[in-house]
């Protein structure tokens, strides 16, 4: 088989599915690759398509692998749905690097590139969907996101930069960065590294989120969105505060916005994966939150 080095994408079968994912390397703004797993309904197309960010970043291909093969019920039931579908995978996250290091600048110097700083996980997202559009089977105009914890932190970062996503659902976004949220004493800082650690960091009362954000700096960066969001909050999470708060300042501020909590016991439910023997058994919950956001979805990548 002959393989382009410059355009990377090696076809592996999915186990229990008629739909083979296309593993792929996506040039980056500053020339580095990122991986992603692409999959697509049978025909020509050309295809709506839904991005599936998952959390912090890292892990490369080795990611994209396992979240295709055991956790990609949620994928089946939107390529049911008529949609392409990719897994990205994207740098891992550099703590609190967005609020302290500006835009990225992109200039030329001798000829090359020449950028004010690194580029950061949520750019490497927008470097994907920018690629994805060039595809002939993908419909550029129809393109969605969907992403969960810091995935979902990630859209409302892009969407308040970049308005080539036709509509995003964040399930369970983890704002406290984007929302500049100072963090009380639930948060500690580890020793080790000097690094803050939010794992435990209790946010799950609105009222005590709203107290704590800059509220100024949070209006500022959702004011630039044009993209609809669909907010999921899960109600037993320790920060469902936050959830409700990111919603709460889109809907403030007039934005197409949608909220709907989920009682689930599992951070993630949105993605539901493989048991013990292999298979998929979602519940009810998990049922409905796919469904409600494959219906959000479908308002702007298939209407009209």
């Amino acid at each position: 088989m002959s393989v382009d080095p410059e355009h990377v994408a090696i076809v592996e079968p999915v186990r229990g599915s008629e739909h083979p994912v296309h593993l792929m390397y996506i040039e980056m703004i500053d020339g580095l690759y990122a991986p992603i797993g692409l999959r697509r309904p049978a025909g020509p197309g050309p295809f709506p398509i839904v991005v599936f960010a998952s959390g912090n970043g890292g892990g490369g291909m080795a990611v994209i692998r396992d979240h295709t093969q055991n956790r990609s019920w949620t994928q089946e039931q939107f390529l049911a749905a008529g949609y392409a579908v990719a897994w990205l995978r994207y740098r891992a996250e550099v703590d609190y690097a967005y609020d302290k290091i500006g835009k990225l600048v992109e200039d030329v110097r001798q000829r090359r590139q020449l950028l004010n700083r690194g580029p950061l996980e949520y750019e490497g997202a927008i470097s994907v969907v920018k690629y994805l559009k060039t595809l002939p089977f993908i419909d550029a105009d129809r393109v969605g996101y969907c992403g969960m914890s810091h995935g979902g932190e990630m859209a409302f970062k892009i969407a308040s930069e970049y308005d080539g996503i036709r509509a995003m659902v964040a399930s369970e976004p983890a704002t406290h960065e984007f929302l500049r949220l100072r963090p009380d004493e639930t948060a500690k800082i580890n020793p080790e590294t000097g690094l803050l650690n939010v794992e435990r960091m209790l946010m799950r009362e609105p009222a005590k989120v709203r107290s704590r954000i800059t509220e100024d700096v949070a209006r500022e960066r959702i004011s630039t969105i044009k993209t609809p969001i669909f907010v999921h909050g899960r109600d037993r999470d320790e920060l469902q505060g936050i959830f409700r708060v990111s919603y709460d300042l889109l809907e403030e501020a007039g934005k197409d916005a949608r909220w709907e909590t989920y009682d689930h016991d599992e951070h993630g439910f949105i993605y539901v994966r493989r048991n013990d023997r292999g298979e998929y058994r979602p519940d009810a919950v998990q049922i409905k939150a796919v469904a409600d956001s494959i219906a959000f979805l479908d308002r702007y990548l298939k209407a009209g």
